[in-house]
């Protein structure tokens, strides 16, 4: 089952020295989810704004999350899990 959603959430990550991001983990729902896999990630522009989106999963769960440059805060755009709809 997929959820459309608009939370803020606390990432943790870490960027290497060609100054890149990855999420390492996210806390959603008082719970902490170990981020398994990185898959697709883009750029986008709102305005001045640049975000930056990523695809990840962690155990059965999929997550999009939305990166903003300005306020460096992170929104969880959508989750899924593995089951059938």
């Amino acid at each position: 089952m997929s959820q459309t959603l608009d939370q803020p959430v606390t990432v943790l990550f870490y960027s290497d020295s060609c100054h890149r991001v990855f999420p390492h983990s996210l806390v959603w729902r008082h719970q902490t989810h170990k981020i398994t896999r990185v898959g697709l990630h883009h750029t986008t522009r709102i305005g001045q704004t640049l975000y930056h989106i990523f695809s990840v999963t962690a155990g059965q769960l999929f997550f999009r999350l939305k990166f903003n440059t300005d306020n460096l805060f992170w929104i969880l755009e959508e989750v899924a899990d593995a089951l059938p709809n």
